[in-house]
């Protein structure tokens, strides 16, 4: 049975990427249950409705991050049974997940690189973090910094703070976000001074101040992929969904949001 669902799965999902085709005024409107990165949150307020529009399904969407044992984390979600019929998160994670069995392996498409970047109060004066040492600076300098329990808090900590060698000098002045809130509602009001996530989920925060990427040799870019769920009721409209964050459109709005689409054969 599952063998037939894959082939059904992998058909659908070729046949739209290949022709472009989605379904407007669809046959009947579904429920399409997504579990997401916050990464995307923000494209998301332009795509949703534009997915919706086009194959007049409707998207139920949980947000919560890539890692992490919080309520909200994707992996507790899958682990917990929420209902899912398409998964949006880091690549590695959804490879885990599907070594569990929980998503048709062929049904894995490759969204966007998601980069790291920092932010800080609105009003306060704007860091340098263009070099190696200037982000070494600005992270000592700041009384408390911000990041997720997800895949860029992961690398923050276990890799960031290591190669700058200021890993227990953060210690005292470390603040994790977990779950599904982003480090930038936190930064808002007024938890920490600085904070680091994916660029897109600090530009998402109306009311803090964007800085930048982290320097070059320092940066981590996630790739967020997406696949169909074993357990799916709506295997079709997930295949949609996939189908249709590929298009130039949503490639457009992806790039507008802080990501960076991934082309065909990337």
């Amino acid at each position: 049975m599952i063998i037939n669902n894959a082939n059904f799965l992998r058909a659908a999902l070729s046949a739209a990427l290949l022709s472009g085709a989605l379904v407007s005024g669809a046959v009947h409107a579904a429920d399409v249950h997504v579990l997401a990165t916050g990464a995307l949150s923000a494209a998301f307020r332009e795509l949703g409705p534009g997915y919706e529009r086009q194959t007049g399904n409707h998207l139920i969407i949980s947000w919560g991050p890539s890692y992490g044992t919080s309520a909200d984390a994707l992996p507790m979600r899958i682990r917990n049974g929420e209902a899912m019929d398409v998964c949006l998160m880091i690549r590695p994670a959804l490879d885990e997940q599907i070594s569990q069995g929980k998503f048709f392996p062929d049904t894995r498409m490759d969204l966007v690189a998601s980069r790291i970047g920092v932010a800080v109060q609105a009003g306060m004066p704007k860091p340098d973090v263009s070099t190696v040492d200037k982000l070494r600076n600005a992270l000592l300098t700041a009384k408390s910094v911000a990041f997720s329990e997800g895949a860029s808090g992961t690398y923050i900590t276990g890799t960031l703070f290591p190669r700058l060698g200021i890993a227990h000098q953060m210690n005292a002045r470390s603040v994790q976000i977990k779950g599904k809130e982003l480090v930038g509602t936190a930064i808002k009001r007024g938890d920490a001074e600085l904070g680091l996530q994916q660029i897109s989920e600090l530009r998402a925060i109306q009311g803090i101040q964007y800085v930048g990427p982290l320097p070059e040799e320092l940066q981590k870019a996630s790739v967020v992929s997406a696949a169909v769920s074993t357990s799916a009721h709506e295997r079709e409209g997930a295949a949609a969904l996939i189908s249709y964050l590929k298009t130039p459109a949503a490639s457009a709005v992806f790039e507008k949001t802080g990501l960076d689409p991934i082309e065909p054969g990337q």
